[in-house]
């Protein structure tokens, strides 16, 4: 049987025995393990959702197969991996107020105040994404945060809690200070901020870090059906920007029981790679050691995530020196190197790998330090994981090089986030700032993610800022730190072979390969020869999981969203049974 490559329709039934299905008449590009790229023109699927065969000009096809896919000359490449995300986050993100695109304090309150009209059942006003150095300028031209009392001017009286773009700050209203008691009298957690009014010590409106568990502790609980939806939405986001594989970083067992409930339906499409929120959450959900491979592949947690810093645009992100934008902020540190070795310890002594949130320059420094103290006592492939690496001192990138350490990070977090780096960091601290290259000529391997929701999960952006350094205006011209910028194969390879070795999933996910799951996609760019701007724009045109097409642009009139996973074979006879 022939079939299109695009739009297919037929449902998802249970595979007819010894199946298989050609994917011929391709311009296919697939890293080749070994730094370089391998070119292609078809490949064959097995029964069970592996590559069988990769077919280059000249080679002969299989003289009978169960079913085709002509490619119509079109581009393939290899599913993306988002080697740092958080699914949870980004569904709920899509069902509460999205403060995104606000490029003014004004236009935040009129969103927010519009969304209060519209919702006038919720018992309280929920959203994320906003972020003040996109506005309130000061007189100085400086950022400044939001207050609560300008919040309470489009609430109504209902208590708010608005999370920034970057997760590790949020805005309350009076109303939500009131209820979290969150005073003058209320002293500071450790690792956290409560930020206070300009000459005495009433909180302000904005909560950094630790101190956001103040107000987070009273918001009203999720339900598991909001988590399933907020699931469903995830996916739909990730398939439609091509993201067959995920890392989750911090999950909590809620979210684990979310992921099994989708699972046990079979509606767990995207395969997710778990890592705990914290020691309690790791030892609920893997017990004793991380679990193995769940549902086809479709689930595993491998580790667990700790915080060791905030982020840059809250200014809690700890550094070296302070903060040439505030002299007397150096950044949080969210525990000591102590505390923070003694949790890594109690992780790998058990074999689950660590992953360690760091920004900062001290912050990366500290990780590194407790790396090469846990080296000489924890030994074998513990690949350790630096979420982040953003602002390295140039002395420590070598040490990034030692001991196996995985370099998960965000390229697009580098043109969201330079002018305001150079405003916190000043021009002589920029020489470590996301420094892929130079990390990366160290010897630690990249993995490459977006932090979804923080920035959109689509890595054609992301790998259009890796091989440019310039935002999608084109600016600065030449790139920002242009000595930093990566080589088409090396930035593909960063979100694809790289990040599945960060996932210790190098032997199954990440190329188009003999023995590989068969997760691809079709897009409308060749991303080693098209031109920076039009790797930008790639257009997924259809996701591929495990030889069954997941997502299409065609059945989804290019929008956001999925049907249900459909495989091309037919139905099966009467009395086959679904899986």
């Amino acid at each position: 049987m022939l079939l299109a490559g695009t739009a297919l329709t037929a449902p998802l039934f249970a595979s007819p025995a010894h199946a298989d299905i050609l994917v011929d008449n391709v311009e296919g590009v697939t890293p080749d393990g070994k730094g370089g790229v391998d070119h292609f023109e078809g490949f064959l699927i097995g029964p069970d959702g592996h590559v069988v065969q990769v077919f280059h000009r000249g080679d002969k096809r299989p003289k009978k197969v169960d079913y085709q896919v002509d490619g119509k000359g079109r581009v393939v490449v290899p599913g993306m991996i988002d080697a740092h995300g958080h699914v949870m986050a980004t569904g709920f993100a899509k069902m509460t107020l999205d403060l995104s695109a606000a490029r003014s304090l004004d236009e935040a309150l009129s969103r927010i105040a519009a969304w209060v009209a519209a919702h006038p059942e919720a018992p309280w006003v929920l959203g994320t994404g906003w972020n003040q150095a996109d506005w309130n300028k000061d007189a100085s031209g400086a950022d400044r945060m939001p207050t609560a009392a300008e919040l309470d001017q489009v609430t109504g009286g209902k208590p708010a809690w608005l999370i920034r773009v970057d997760g590790h700050a949020g805005w309350a209203n009076s109303a939500a200070l009131s209820a979290a008691g969150v005073s003058a009298a209320s002293a500071d957690p450790a690792g956290g901020q409560i930020l206070r009014m300009a000459g005495s010590k009433a909180p302000a409106g904005v909560l950094v870090d630790a101190a956001t568990a103040l107000i987070e502790a009273k918001l009203p609980h999720t339900r598991p059906d909001d988590r399933d939806s907020a699931l469903g939405e995830a996916q739909l986001t990730l398939l439609a920007a091509g993201v067959t594989t995920i890392a989750d970083m911090g999950t909590t067992i809620e979210d684990w029981q979310a992921f099994r409930r989708a699972a046990d339906k079979g509606a767990l499409r995207v395969r997710i790679v778990s890592y705990a929120a914290g020691i309690d959450n790791m030892s609920l959900i893997g017990g004793p050691r991380p679990t193995q491979w769940l549902y086809e592949d479709r689930l595993k947690m491998n580790g667990v995530k700790f915080y060791l810093d905030g982020a840059l645009g809250s200014r809690g992100a700890w550094l070296k020196a302070p903060y040439a934008d505030d002299a007397k902020a150096k950044g949080l540190a969210r525990m000591s190197q102590t505390q923070l070795g003694n949790l890594m310890s109690r992780a790998a002594i058990d074999n689950f790998q660590v992953a360690v949130h760091a920004i900062g320059d001290e912050a990366n420094a500290t990780v590194l330090d407790s790396i090469e103290e846990l080296s000489a006592t924890y030994k074998g492939d513990r690949r350790w994981r630096i979420e982040h690496a953003q602002i390295v001192d140039p002395a420590d990138i070598p040490r990034f090089g030692r001991n196996g350490v995985i370099a998960s990070m965000q390229p697009q977090h580098e043109a969201s986030d330079r002018t305001m780096a150079e405003a916190r960091l000043g021009p002589a601290r920029l020489a470590g700032a996301y420094a892929w290259k130079s990390i990366s000529a160290a010897g630690a391997t990249l993995a490459f993610g977006s932090d979804t929701p923080v920035e959109p999960a689509h890595p054609f952006e992301g790998l259009a800022v890796a091989i440019t350094r310039t935002g999608a205006d084109g600016q600065p011209a030449g790139g920002w730190q242009p000595q930093e910028v990566l080589s088409r194969e090396a930035a593909l390879a960063a979100y694809t072979t790289g990040a599945a070795y960060s996932l210790f999933a190098e032997d199954r996910l990440g190329r188009i390969a003999k023995g590989y799951r068969a997760d691809f996609l079709f897009v409308d760019n060749d991303p080693m020869t098209a031109a920076p701007e039009q790797v930008r724009t790639t257009r997924v045109l259809e996701t591929w999981i495990g030889g069954k097409l997941a997502w299409s642009a065609a059945q989804d009139g290019g929008k956001a969203g999925v049907r249900r996973e459909r495989d091309p074979r037919p139905e099966p006879a009467s009395g086959a049974q679904g899986r």
